[in-house]
């Protein structure tokens, strides 16, 4: 089973890279973009066909290692 993990800052933490991104846009002739905000994407293969177990099992993965919780949310798609 294929795991996607979507992990993106939360509301009012500051995302500087996000900033450049907006900045080099706006440089680059892009016009209109606004508030970009920049995140991360995993994907992970598992050896797991229960998608309850999955789920478990990515959330336990994403809290404890994949995502800063204190600054971060995610989210969790299976396949």
């Amino acid at each position: 089973m294929k795991a996607r993990i979507h992990i993106t800052l939360k509301n009012g933490v500051l995302d500087p890279q996000g900033k450049a991104i907006e900045t080099t846009l706006s440089h680059l002739g892009f016009a209109g973009v606004e508030d970009v905000r920049q995140g991360k994407y995993i994907e992970l293969e598992l050896n797991e066909t229960d998608r309850n177990k999955a789920h478990a099992a990515v959330d336990a993965m994403c809290s404890q290692l994949l995502a800063n919780t204190v600054i971060e949310n995610y989210a969790i798609e299976l396949e």
